[in-house]
């Protein structure tokens, strides 16, 4: 991957709790390209806020938080981060998402503790109300950590993803990072099922296919492919850009379950999506596919809602 250009995010909140997806996270951070070094005409310096959050029923970690604090600090700064630390009290959902809305970093940073394949994530997962309720760019790291080598870009060509697709090209990957991105067409739509009631019950009836109506799903699958193949240029185009090659790749199905598998199937360690997030009615989203990446994907997911802005500009 040939780089013409990066540019760092500036803040970034890093949440962390001792857990193994905590470390994990913690791993991903220390290996971006950021800190360090910068042009002599820039002013631009990459800030860590590592942040942890005691519960008042649990006050007696406060000493082993502090601790944890003071270890991830010392680990950073070896890469010659500049490293800030802050200890919250109150709910960690809570209080890391009003962290955010005052702070407005440009990347929070999480592990995936406690996210479970039930539907039970509902009504909590830390990691899942960040996401949801946050109003910047979160990346939900799970465990283990071995590196970023191959990136999935997400995209379905809407004004979310072009954020998205603007965000990861000034994103610091690794270098050598390969990058893929793909987009998923929905699948051809079955003729509706017909019911037929009697006194004694019901029968289903599938009608029978014509050459019609074979014709015209034929139709459809051709025109959903050159929109596919569309968007996906227009995204690899805007990467390459910004100075980051890319290969393409066209799916078919349910977006969530077909970006899992391809994920699953091809060994990559991040997700990459746009997210329009929630409306002022909390849960509109209940269905959205970075939900579901979040939830179930097998690897680390950052999910873009915004651009990434230089602060003061």
């Amino acid at each position: 991957m040939n780089r013409q250009k990066v540019i760092c995010p500036l803040l970034i909140a890093l949440a962390v709790d001792g857990s193994e997806h905590s470390h994990a996270a913690v791993e991903l951070i220390r290996d971006l390209p950021i800190g360090g070094p910068h042009p002599p005409e820039s002013e631009v310096k990459t800030s860590i806020t590592i942040l942890t959050v005691v519960h008042p029923r649990d006050a007696s970690e406060y000493a082993a938080r502090m601790a944890l604090l003071g270890h991830t600090q010392n680990y950073l700064r070896q890469k010659d981060f500049i490293v800030n630390t802050e200890l919250l009290t109150g709910h960690p959902a809570e209080m890391l998402v009003n962290f955010i809305e005052v702070h407005n970093p440009d990347l929070t940073v999480l592990g995936a503790k406690g996210l479970r394949a039930t539907l039970g994530f509902l009504l909590g997962g830390v990691a899942q109300q960040i996401v949801e309720y946050a109003h910047c760019p979160v990346l939900v790291v799970r465990a283990p950590y071995k590196g970023l080598q191959r990136i999935l870009f997400v995209t379905d060509g809407s004004e979310y993803s072009q954020r998205a697709t603007e965000y990861l090209g000034c994103f610091p990957l690794p270098e050598g990072a390969e990058v893929t991105v793909a987009h998923v067409t929905p699948p051809v739509s079955p003729p509706e099922l017909i019911i037929r009631h009697y006194p004694v019950g019901a029968d289903v009836y599938i009608p029978i296919t014509t050459p019609e109506i074979e014709e015209a799903q034929a139709l459809q699958v051709e025109q959903e492919k050159q929109t596919g193949q569309t968007i996906l240029d227009q995204a690899v185009a805007s990467l390459t850009s910004s100075g980051i090659e890319s290969n393409r790749i066209l799916l078919n199905g349910d977006p969530a379950t077909e970006i899992i598998e391809y994920a699953k199937e091809n060994h990559i360690d991040l997700i990459v999506c746009g997210s329009r997030g929630l409306s002022e009615f909390r849960g509109f989203i209940m269905g959205s596919v970075s939900r579901k990446l979040v939830h179930y994907s097998g690897c680390s997911v950052l999910v873009v809602k915004g651009k990434l802005e230089p602060k003061g500009k």
